[in-house]
């Protein structure tokens, strides 16, 4: 069974292509969701949980019209990470979130590359006017690409529910291309 797949866009850059995730992404995900390298996103997770999750962020492009994208490496396909919106509902604000697979790959610029594309697009394409990235506040490479990207940190705003006091998160705004141009 190969599952059903909506119409989604493909986003492309330099170096990479952005496509929605699909059912066969399920091994590329359980080998980064399963190791200590997912604790920015809750992990480290069983294989059951990463199924789930491949499920949510599947079914985020049916509830929302859009959703993350699996970074693959142009020419090799290779599934280097994923990038994209997130919008779970009772989040207040719609986020653009990152990360890469492998730790070989970290270091290579994807993720910057892949961010700036889809922060394009949710602009340009999605007609957005404001996103942020929640970012824990411990992931120094996390911080440096939000900073890298030009968003800057807004302690106004409301975080996620789940990031009680014991768990916070630093939010990023990322600047409005119009904000950039002016």
């Amino acid at each position: 069974m190969t599952g059903f797949v909506l119409p989604t866009p493909v986003l492309e850059s330099e170096r990479l292509v952005l496509r929605a995730p699909v059912a066969s992404d399920i091994d590329a995900f359980t080998a980064f969701w399963t190791t200590e390298r997912a604790r920015w996103h809750g992990g480290p997770f069983t294989p059951g949980r990463c199924w789930r999750n491949l499920g949510t962020q599947i079914g985020h492009w049916v509830m929302r019209g859009y959703g993350g994208f699996v970074m693959t490496e142009r020419g090799s396909g290779r599934a280097v990470g994923f990038v994209g919106p997130w919008h779970p509902g009772e989040w207040p604000e719609a986020e653009i979130g990152w990360s890469v697979f492998d730790p070989a790959d970290e270091g290579r610029g994807f993720a910057a590359e892949g961010a700036r594309r889809v922060l394009d697009h949710v602009f340009r394409d999605l007609g957005w006017t404001t996103t942020v990235s929640y970012v824990d506040p411990a992931n120094a490479r996390s911080i440096a690409l939000a900073e890298r990207l030009g968003a800057r940190r807004d302690g106004a705003a409301v975080r996620p529910p789940q990031d009680a006091d014991d768990a916070p998160c630093l939010v990023f705004r990322h600047p409005h291309p119009a904000e950039v141009a002016a």
